[in-house]
């Protein structure tokens, strides 16, 4: 597994924040929709509300 850094923003209160998250995925995609579940599960955010900008390695 590979280190990625995932980087974006999500919706909030507020407006729009922006977050950067390191995971371990198998690639790419495995990591946005870990980050996509994760913000669903902790923040209870669906998918809409959160924008991934950069997935880098």
């Amino acid at each position: 597994m590979s280190q990625f850094t995932v980087s974006g923003r999500f919706q909030s209160r507020d407006g729009w924040e922006d977050f950067e998250k390191s995971i371990d995925a198998e690639n790419e995609n495995v990591a946005r929709e870990h980050i996509l579940a994760q913000f669903g599960s902790q923040h209870n955010l669906k998918r809409t509300q959160v924008e991934i900008e950069e997935v880098a390695a």
